[in-house]
Formats: structure tokens, sequence, C-alpha cells
């Protein structure tokens, strides 16, 4: 493989370990600002809405630049959103940082699983792209963990310093190792947000929020949770953490085997074994053994919905696979914002932490409704012999539908 994927890679890791990081870190960030848990939780709560935001406006942006133009604008302004969420005296800047930092989310893994492609021969582009996208599930495993050591050892500004560097140096590698490419003509914003019209197109996208969101109802008060009411000692939260990523690698891998064979069976298991595991999890985090089989539960079937969810998406958005993909990164991360700000608010109701878990549990039963009902109107469809054309109108089957090219 190509070592310009080895910069890609360095710039996932860096990305997914400021995403998931916070778990580890909320309690130290909390006392340190002198807030409570549930507005610390916020930290996760902006950064999920900065990349809702970030990841369509920035990839409707690179359509004007280089892709690798575009990857080195996107590690700068991550380098800085994470110093500045380091440096920050206040609050309101570290929140201010988050957002920066969120804002290259979404585009980076867009416009760099096309860069990851275009490295290798057509056979091995696959398994490029997953090399890539293995620096986030690794970061879930390494990353997250270390983060939580730093913090528990020099502080959590420590650790973002860290995460940082790690955008430095996927930087220079872009700058180094990525080959320069030619400017290309910017798209039609017209065009490429036609597709959004596609009703199954919403309907997969709201599976994304409700279904991958109810993991983060749980994951965002993982730490207090763990702490306070299963009864590990604070030190232990860095390999928990490890823990909840060896059960994401495990999602991924088993549910990207079985997805292109079998989507929507897949997608159902994966959110009923998640509702499932989240409402234990209600009664299992009183027990220590119990709590970390299903803390690397919520892992497995949480990371189980990606392939799925994001492969619905494409299958339904072939007119525009760029902004549909980076749509839907954003999707998955509103629903980030709105379970941990669910979470929040039921913990400030007095209900306590386990309470979250409900909160996520619920998410995702009404993700399976969605899924249910998106299925049996696509097989209406197909029934009245009526087929939607990604990003258009409904016509005959007897007539002849455009295929549009990305």
């Amino acid at each position: 493989m190509p070592l310009a994927l080895l910069a890609l890679t360095i710039g996932a890791f860096g990305i997914g370990t400021t995403e998931f990081a916070v778990m580890g870190l909320l309690p130290d960030m909390a006392a340190d600002f002198g807030v409570s848990i549930p507005l610390a939780g916020y930290a996760t709560t902006v950064y999920a809405l900065g990349v809702v935001v970030g990841a369509p406006l920035m990839t409707v942006l690179g359509t004007r630049f280089t892709r690798k133009q575009m990857l080195m604008l996107l590690m700068g302004l991550f380098v800085v959103g994470n110093l500045l969420t380091g440096l920050a005296p206040t609050f309101g800047l570290m929140l201010a940082g988050r957002v920066v930092a969120a804002f290259t989310h979404g585009a980076f893994f867009g416009i760099g699983s096309l860069v990851a492609a275009d490295l290798v021969a057509p056979e091995k582009r696959a398994a490029a792209i997953s090399l890539m996208f293995s620096g986030l599930t690794v970061a879930n495993v390494v990353g997250v963990p270390v983060g939580t050591l730093l913090s528990q050892q020099f502080g959590w500004r420590t650790t973002f310093y860290a995460i940082a560097v790690l955008g430095v140096l996927g930087l220079l590698g872009i700058v180094k190792l990525v080959p320069a490419q030619r400017a290309r003509a910017a798209a039609r914003i017209g065009s490429e947000l036609a597709v959004f019209r596609n009703p199954q197109v919403g309907l997969a996208m709201l599976m994304t929020v409700l279904g991958f969101g109810g993991v983060f109802a749980a994951v965002t008060y993982l730490a207090s949770t763990m702490t306070e009411v299963t009864g590990f000692a604070p030190s232990s939260v860095i390999w928990l953490t490890a823990v909840f990523g060896l059960g994401l690698v495990g999602g991924n891998l088993v549910s990207g085997r079985f997805t292109d064979r079998a989507m929507m069976p897949m997608l159902y298991a994966s959110l009923t074994g998640l509702a499932v595991v989240l409402a234990a999890f209600t009664y299992t985090a009183h027990h220590k053994i119990a709590a970390l089989v299903t803390v690397a539960l919520i892992g497995f079937f949480g990371f189980a919905t990606v392939p799925p969810l994001q492969k619905r998406v494409l299958d339904h958005a072939a007119a525009a696979p760029t902004l549909a993909s980076a749509g839907n990164i954003a999707a998955f991360n509103f629903g980030n914002a709105l379970a941990s700000w669910l979470g929040g608010l039921v913990i400030s109701a007095g209900l306590g932490l386990t309470a979250t878990n409900w909160v996520g549990a619920l998410m995702t039963v009404a993700a399976l409704g969605v899924a249910v009902l998106a299925s049996y109107l696509e097989r209406r469809q197909r029934g009245g012999g009526r087929v939607v054309a990604a990003g258009g109108p409904a016509v005959t089957a007897d007539e002849t539908v455009p295929v549009a090219r990305s």
C-alpha cells in the first residue's frame, strides 16, 4: 500500500480520538471548569453539531479545490480546533474549539476515501478505503484509552495537545506523500442537493440519527456511570474505554462482512441487539462483570449498524454519492448530539446516570420502526410497478431511468 495511505490513516486516527475522547475525560473537564456533568456533556453535543453543519458545507467547498489542497486545509483546521480546546480558559471557548475541530470530520472521511481509492489499482480500492477508516476504529482501542491516561496523569488539556500533534503529523504526511492533483470544475449545487428529494434517502438518514445516536446516550456518560454506579476506580476508565473500542472493531468487521449479502436483515439484527443491550445496561451497570460485557456489546452492536446504514443511503443516492455520504455522516453526528443532550436532560431531572440508557434504547427502537416502514414503502413501490430514481421523481417501470454517474 502507498505511504500516502499512512498519512490519511493518521488523520483518521486523530479525528476518531478527538470525537470519542470526551467519554473518558468528562469528569476532569467538568471539575476544571466548575460545571455539572450534564453541562460538560455539551463537549460531545457541540462536536456532533459541528459535524452536522461542517460535513456538507466543507464537502461542497471542497469541489472548488484539489482533493490534496482540501485535505491540507481540513488538517490545518483540525490542529487549530484541538489547540483551542486545550488552551481555552473558559468553558465557552473550549466548546468553540470543539466546533472548529468538528468541521473537518465529515469532509475528511468523504474526500479522504476518494483519495485513498485513487492511490491504488481498482481491485485494491476497497482495501485502501478500509485501511484509512481503520484509523477511526483503532482510535477507540488505542487513542481514547491513551488520551484518558494522559488526562489522569497530566490533566485533560494534555490529551488535546497530543491530538493536535497527531493532526500536525497527518498534515505533514499529506503535504509530502499525497500526489498533487489537477483542480476540478465546481459541481452544480442544485444537482447535488436534488438527491435529497428521494424519500428513501430521508428515511435512511432518520434511521442513522436514531440508530447510532442511541449509542451516545450511554457512552457520553460512560466514565461517570462506571465509576459512580458500577464502582470501578477512576483509573479503570482507561481500559474500560478500550473494551468499548474493541466492541466497535468487532461490530465493524462482522457487519462489514454480512451487509453486502443481506443488508436489511443485518440492519434489523444490529438495531434489535443494540436496543436490548442498552436497556440491559440500566441493570447490569450495578455489577462489574455484567457491566463490562454490556459495554463491549454496546460497542459491537452500535458499530454493526454503521455499514448497513451507510450502504442504504448510498444505494438510494447514486446521483450524488459524495454529498449523500457526507450528509449521512452529519446524520450520525446529529443523532450523537441529540442523544447526549437528552441524556443530560434525564440526569438533570434527577433520574440518575443509568436513565440515559433508556433514552438510547428508545431511540434505537424508533430507528427499527423507521427501518420497517422504509422497507414496507419500498416493497409497495416495487409492487405497484413504480421505481424512484435517486434524487428524481417516481416513474413507471416501463420508462427509462437515466443512471447518474459520480
